[in-house]
């Protein structure tokens, strides 16, 4: 199923290139065939949970029946467990193996805004052992399972999270407000109870530490939002065709799975969802994601492993995954890798997606602390219409706020913390509108290295601006830029190559080049003439490090 034409690097070729010492070119691609997600196979054997005294009144609490059915069907080695039209309420599901739980067109699953139902757990928070609330769907250790059909999962979101006045319309916040709760001291934010704003305000901690066990989180209980869907350490899922929404905090959270798959899904959380994340991957091999839907509060289509030491010490890298044909209307990045990615992440090819109105479209975060090795990323065929920041962007500074400008430049040593984005190649890009067309940010002792971006047209204020990157190759780029003063900006670039670049008529500045360490700067086959100022050299940057031909 997973066997596609593209026209990416060899995989066993790339491992060449795991060092970064070699820089990729195009001659080194080829067609390659992709790892294969095995699918999830369930006997015909099909039963309603009206058998066992569902209600669709939406007022029931259908968790008794919905687990009867569960556990008949489990025990008769696997089936159906189908979910007719209807609104159903129910608390937390416990899924098991062999099971297909479908949800018939018009049914809807309605989570319970009864926190009681819901049992402090032992979860994860953003890659880190935490106390949480029971998720509304979950299963650990399973093997052949699927929530399929066309039908709604919705988590009843809302009655969970925080908001802040700024992210709602006047006469939603009177709504919000007048629903009960309690206020911020400065009026300007709600929370869902006085409990809540405690642990907020109180910036508490819901992490596990040594000796610390769910049930001493008691106090701080409606605190801990639950992810909608989580499945941990199963084999072969699926999702496929249903809508999940209005997640409490990120949606669909596979964690430490293999061989995933998620079809023509559609994901769906409010713009002010905190956390409201679509699709977490998280440690997991063989994956596809195809034909999905996404309009979120936060990161879309993102890729993780795990924070800090506790994510190095898993070690198990987001792999072998194909992520094609989707579609983000809203989310803070379009397709996302971090910042929680300690474990690493490589072998992910990214396919004919399109990004409308997202915050940044192609996403990578991480900082030091974090480790890990990011690489081995393909991205082709991406439209992106109307980015509200950047269309491409690496950063490894993510949320670090510099005292100085200066301190952005100073070295740190090397060491296990230290994370590594390397060996990717974007081909085929095309954004209509964005604050920058690329950003690269990487670190002074650990720059983002051996990444090609060819043939794309980038309409955005700004054009190009980079970092601390190394072996970095643009080729057939169109900048179309409002500012032009300048088009490109390098600051302690080293290795890098333009290779035929389009920009306006009359840019004020091509290209200007920053730092000391800036070194071996090359653009080839472009005309130079179209700009009123070629080049700009600052800041300890010398004329040897830029070479226009």
């Amino acid at each position: 199923m997973m066997t596609f034409k593209l026209r990416f690097a060899n995989i066993a070729l790339m491992a060449l290139y795991s060092l970064g010492a070699v820089a990729q070119s195009s001659e080194n691609y080829s067609w390659t065939n992709l790892p294969k997600a095995r699918q999830p196979v369930f006997k015909q054997d099909t039963v309603r949970i009206t058998a066992y005294g569902a209600t669709p009144d939406g007022h029931t609490l259908n968790t008794e029946a919905i687990h009867k059915a569960i556990d008949a069907v489990n025990k008769k080695g696997g089936g159906v467990v189908l979910v007719p039209a209807g609104l159903w309420m129910t608390g937390p599901i416990v899924m098991k193996s062999n099971i297909n739980l479908h949800l018939s067109e018009n049914a809807t699953l309605l989570f319970t805004p009864d926190k009681t139902q819901y049992a402090l757990t032992e979860g994860f928070y953003e890659g880190k052992s935490a106390a949480r609330n029971q998720s509304p769907i979950s299963g650990i250790d399973l093997e052949n399972v699927a929530i399929t059909g066309k039908g709604i999962v919705d988590g009843n979101g809302d009655v969970w999270r925080a908001v802040h006045k700024s992210q709602l319309t006047e006469s939603h916040w009177k709504e919000k407000v007048a629903s009960g709760g309690v206020l911020k001291d400065d009026g300007k934010t709600w929370y869902p109870s006085q409990q809540f704003k405690d642990a907020s305000t109180g910036n508490k901690s819901m992490l596990l530490t040594a000796g610390k066990k769910p049930a001493d989180f008691a106090d701080m209980k409606d605190f801990l939002r639950p992810n909608l869907v989580v499945f941990n350490n199963c084999k072969k899922v699926l999702l496929e065709g249903v809508t999940f929404q209005n997640s409490a905090a990120w949606c669909i959270h596979p964690l430490m799975c293999e061989d995933l798959t998620i079809r023509n899904v559609r994901v769906k959380n409010p713009e002010y969802a905190h956390n409201g994340d679509g699709m977490d991957i998280e440690s997991c091999k063989n994956f596809l994601i195809e034909g999905c839907t996404l309009d979120v509060g936060d990161d879309a289509i993102c890729i993780k492993s795990g924070k800090d030491e506790e994510g190095r010490k898993r070690g198990m890298p987001t792999e072998n995954g194909l992520i094609r044909n989707n579609i983000v209307y809203n989310g803070h990045g379009g397709f996302v890798v971090g910042s929680e990615m300690s474990g690493g992440a490589r072998n992910i090819f990214v396919q004919n997606c399109t990004f409308m109105g997202t915050d940044k479209g192609l996403r990578f975060k991480s900082v030091r602390g974090r480790g890990g090795v990011v690489e081995k990323i393909y991205a082709k065929d991406i439209y992106m219409k109307d980015i509200a920041q950047e269309a491409v962007f690496f950063d490894l500074f993510y949320f670090v706020k510099f005292a100085t400008d200066g301190a952005r430049d100073m070295r740190e040593v090397v060491n296990e913390g230290t994370p590594v984005f390397r060996d990717m190649h974007f081909e085929n890009i095309v954004c209509n509108g964005a604050t920058k067309g690329v950003f690269i940010r990487g670190l002074a002792e650990m720059p983002v290295r051996n990444i090609v971006m060819e043939n794309m047209v980038l309409k955005a204020e700004k054009g190009i601006e980079l970092t601390d990157g190394d072996q970095i190759r643009f080729k057939n780029v169109k900048l179309i830029t409002e500012h032009t003063k300048p088009v490109i900006f390098i600051e302690n670039g080293t290795q890098i190559r333009f290779d035929e670049i389009s920009y306006n008529d009359k840019s004020d500045v091509l290209i200007s080049v920053n730092g000391e360490r800036s070194a071996d700067i090359k653009m080839d086959n472009t005309d130079f003439s179209k700009a009123q100022k070629t080049k700009e050299l600052s800041n300890g940057a010398q004329d040897k490090s830029l070479t226009l031909k």
